[in-house]
């Protein structure tokens, strides 16, 4: 009998019931892991010597679980999925991480990602692109590809992931599992490789929102060594899973989710929006308020330009010490400077560098005016459209991206060009650092989709309860991916 692609809670019972031992467990996720590998590509490294731990009272002990490659692990490579840090082993493990070994956990595996998290599809990782396991002619999206592809394979319950834009989020979706992306600070980045640093969020991917309750309340807490983390010694996510939500208040936006929206809309962005006015139905039924609400449309259009240029410019400015000189493999030259720059040069995929080149431009000082530091006022006014929602509602619910995971070819996503809007929302959490959370909610051609459901910051509580109402409402808690195409 499997364990491992059960709940944490079946397992953790399991365990103390003596019906399993943390070895075979371990054992159990190694042997999956292998054969994820080869259907999906998913990790970078596969930790063969994992040690058992003991089995205590805690959810997660004796446990295995992923680790995104951006998580710094001591003593294990930690890559970031890019060439430029292809051989390089820590000193030093995540503060996160560090929270979740504490309680008994046990990493199995490090997961692949978009080079840096700086991406979007899961095909620009230095060891290859990932594979949906639902239909390996799709992507995963990204970054947290290779730890959505995972849990929803079943090779453990959870994965921790890190949501720049949407990295954990939109993952989740395509591989029909829950991403909870909590609010900024409330899980310590230190040990978490920057990319954009006042975006940038951990979290955690799992396949049910009690899952993910649990696995963030054990990596969660304030870190001296991460100033922008706070003490949140207050905050019981799983114990705040009441699921009694009547008299919530929901809102969605018309811009982004009605129909009208979208004239030319194919079956799949048409099914994708019926899924979600059934969940909407269901809020209604279990005693939730839900209403529409309108919010300008060329400022929702200029969230995708505004999340390019602050993030590329963050970024640019993190990675200014990725040399080759400190860490990472040595380039050749003739001097400093001509080893630095052939380092980049050969390591950075063409996605990265390019990224850079946007950061440095919009960074100058005749054009920091222009792009920057008119992105950050869009960013402002994006962050305040949303704060004056959450005086009325407690959550704002979408719908996430335009239907299923994308081809991975690339032949049909094709669409109106008003879906900018629906692909690229997820990233206002990110702008006003909201507790946002995406569970499944149906499926489209056999294949999984999501929504999203976002509220105010530090009312991470809240926000978990409300998908933990809406997810007992429908049958997508704790599923393991069908493969309906083997590519």
């Amino acid at each position: 009998m499997s364990y491992v692609d059960k709940s944490i809670e079946e397992i953790h019972s399991a365990l103390k019931e003596g019906k399993i031992t943390s070895r075979e467990l371990i054992e159990e996720s190694l042997q999956k892991s292998k054969e994820i590998q080869k259907k999906c590509n998913a990790f970078v490294t596969i930790i063969e010597d994992a040690k058992e731990k003991e089995v205590t009272d805690h959810l997660l002990s004796g446990i295995p679980f992923g680790i995104k490659d951006n998580y710094s692990t001591k003593g294990i490579l930690s890559t970031g999925s890019s060439n430029t840090l292809k051989d390089y082993v820590p000193f030093f493990t995540a503060t996160s991480i560090e929270n979740l070994e504490k309680v008994g956990a046990i990493a199995v595996n490090k997961t692949v990602l978009d080079e840096f998290g700086m991406g979007a599809t899961g095909t620009t990782g230095h060891t290859g692109i990932v594979k949906n396991p639902w239909d390996k002619t799709r992507m995963c999206a990204g970054s947290s590809a290779g730890s959505a592809a995972a849990v929803a394979a079943g090779v453990y319950p959870y994965a921790t992931g890190s949501d720049t834009g949407d990295s954990i989020r939109k993952p989740a979706a395509y591989c029909g599992i829950v991403g909870y992306k909590p609010t900024y600070g409330l899980i310590s980045r230190y040990g978490l490789f920057p990319f954009a640093s006042s975006l940038d969020h951990c979290g955690a991917l799992t396949r049910s929102v009690k899952d993910a309750a649990i696995v963030v309340d054990a990596m969660k807490g304030i870190d001296p060594k991460d100033m922008t983390s706070y003490d949140s010694k207050d905050m019981h996510l799983k114990e705040a899973l009441t699921g009694n939500v009547k008299g919530k208040k929901l809102c969605y936006i018309k811009e982004i989710c009605d129909k009208k929206m979208y004239p030319n809309a194919n079956k799949e962005l048409k099914e994708h929006l019926e899924n979600f006015e059934k969940v909407l139905e269901n809020a209604k039924k279990i005693g939730m308020e839900v209403e529409e609400v309108s919010i300008d449309k060329e400022l929702l259009k200029a969230s995708a330009s505004a999340y390019v240029v602050i993030s590329c410019a963050e970024a640019t400015s993190n990675m200014s010490n990725l040399t080759g000189i400190v860490f990472g493999p040595r380039a050749q030259g003739k001097s400093y400077i001509e080893m630095m720059k052939n380092y980049r040069t050969e390591g950075f995929s063409p996605l990265i560098k390019r990224r850079f080149i946007i950061g440095s431009y919009v960074l100058q000082k005749e054009n920091i005016d222009r792009y920057f530091k008119n992105a950050q006022k869009v960013r402002r006014m994006l962050v305040d459209a949303w704060k004056d929602l959450f005086k009325k509602y407690d959550a704002v619910i979408l719908p996430v991206g335009s239907g299923p995971a994308k081809l991975l070819d690339g032949s049909l996503d094709i669409l109106d060009e008003n879906t900018v809007i629906l692909e690229e929302h997820l990233q206002i959490g990110n702008f006003g650092g909201f507790p946002s959370i995406t569970i499944p909610d149906g499926f489209v051609d056999s294949l999984p989709v999501g929504l999203n459901i976002t509220g105010n910051c530090y009312d991470d509580e809240n926000v978990l309860n409300i998908a933990y109402a809406l997810e007992n409402t429908m049958e997508y808690k704790n599923q393991i991916a069908k493969e309906v195409n083997n590519g």
